[in-house]
């Protein structure tokens, strides 16, 4: 079964900064991020429980060869994951949450 997937405005704004960030420094860094983002959200809408649950209802799974983590929540009534945050590794953990 298929989880939609959902983002919450914090979660576009940081891949945007993040997009921004690598894009200015190189083309092939932001399009490889860009593809490893796209990666574990592909894996988000099949599996989203296979992540480890970090905090609360807060789902988390980080990304390879980028210090970011993907931050998210899994709504089964709904059959949907929201993505609340994609966060820097390092970023006050505190944030990480909110």
């Amino acid at each position: 079964m298929s989880f939609t997937v959902n983002y919450q405005e914090r979660a576009i704004r940081e891949y945007e900064t993040a997009m921004e960030w690598y894009r200015l420094r190189s083309e092939v860094a932001a399009l490889n991020f860009e593809i490893a983002v796209k990666e574990k959200i592909d894996l988000l809408r099949e599996s989203p429980g296979v992540f480890k649950k970090s905090y609360k209802q807060f789902h988390e799974v980080s990304l390879k060869k980028y210090p970011f983590s993907i931050v998210y929540i899994i709504d089964e009534k709904e059959n949907r994951v929201v993505i609340s945050s994609i966060f820097h590794h390092k970023r006050n953990p505190l944030l990480k949450f909110k």
